[in-house]
């Protein structure tokens, strides 16, 4: 019988039901995927993270963790606590926040993720979602449109994945992120941009989401309790730059109205396009309004500031690097404002 299946029995549901949902967890946006709890205890890292191979635990949390701060991981990789006899993971993947099944890939070779899954969600007033990677096993009749509530059994943890240096036993782990989804235009922007390549996953490539940190929001909701937002926290985002785009009606600024700034001046006048506040991993933190006659003169995304100290200590994202004495938007800020701009 799988682990799945086992999960299925009520007194084992209940079990884990009691074993996870604490009352004050009843009040939080996101629980952890998985039982391993240990991101809340004192010194916990080290048995909650797995690390990238001959790397300490580190490299398993979000940001610029790996090749000396120079390249971005945009997730959490959560280490198991079950494993069968063989040394297999048996950990069940649990669904971080009620919702709905946006994308299911069960063809492990088709992508780094492996076998992984995308749930959607509404938290105070943004659309969300959330992404579980390297499964084993996917709950079987999962699909798309199918609604989830917090907590339950989705899949199986695993080490499925079709990159050249293969996840070992000992590294297995769950690969978990909460992102922003950028365009629903994704596919067609990837034909025009990328000819001849693949795309296997359509508006679900990794390429289409951008990450916050979730450890940073388990661990904020903890201390914070009903009193955590969303959308304050991702306001609270140290910005790495400001960019003016002369697009009005682009999917991100009709799907995250919410972190819209009111302007007089466009709202008076008509908006021709926004001020973007991005922080160091491409999210749209800010969206500024602005009218033509504040757009003078741009007819491509312009780069208007740069918050130096966050470039320096976050550099995995190369969104921005100095050119002589400036700065500049990099050719990743350009293909990425150019798809959110699509």
């Amino acid at each position: 019988m799988s682990v799945l299946s086992r999960l299925r029995n009520p007194g084992a549901l209940l079990a884990l039901a009691f074993c996870l949902l604490t009352p004050s967890a009843w009040s939080q946006p996101f629980l952890p995927p998985t039982a391993n709890r240990a991101l809340f205890e004192p010194n916990g890292g080290a048995r909650f993270f797995v690390g990238t191979v001959g790397k300490p635990w580190t490299s398993g949390a979000f940001g610029g963790v790996r090749s000396e701060g120079n390249q971005l991981h945009e997730g959490l990789d959560i280490r198991c606590l079950q494993r069968d006899k063989h040394g297999e993971p048996q950990d069940p993947v649990l669904a971080s926040a009620a919702g709905t099944v946006a994308y299911v890939n069960r063809k492990a070779g088709l992508s780094n993720y492996g076998n992984y899954i995308i749930l959607r969600h509404q938290i105070d007033g943004l659309e969300i979602y959330t992404l579980y990677a390297h499964l084993s096993q996917v709950k079987s009749g999962l699909q798309a449109g199918q609604t989830v509530r917090a907590g339950e059994p989705i899949a199986v943890m695993g080490r499925t994945s079709n990159t050249h240096q293969r996840i070992t036993k000992d590294r297995a782990h769950v690969h978990y992120e909460i992102d922003l989804f950028v365009n629903d235009r994704f596919a067609a922007w990837f034909k025009k941009n990328a000819p001849g390549q693949r795309n296997d996953h359509g508006i679900w490539n990794g390429r289409n989401l951008t990450g916050l940190d979730p450890r940073e929001i388990l661990l904020l909701q903890q201390q914070m309790g009903a009193k955590f937002n969303l959308v304050n926290y991702i306001r609270s985002q140290p910005i790495l730059c400001r960019v003016l785009v002369r697009s009005a009606k682009f999917p991100w600024a009709q799907r995250y109205r919410a972190l819209i700034r009111p302007n007089p001046a466009a709202e008076q006048q008509g908006v021709a396009g926004y001020e973007l506040a991005l922080n160091y991993t491409g999210v749209i933190c800010e969206m500024i309004p602005r009218s033509a006659a504040e757009l003078n003169g741009v007819t491509k995304p312009r780069l208007v500031a740069v918050n130096e100290n966050e470039a320096a200590k976050n550099r995995c994202g190369h969104l921005v690097a100095r050119q002589g004495g400036s700065w500049r938007l990099t050719t990743k800020a350009v293909e990425l404002l150019d798809l959110l701009t699509y």
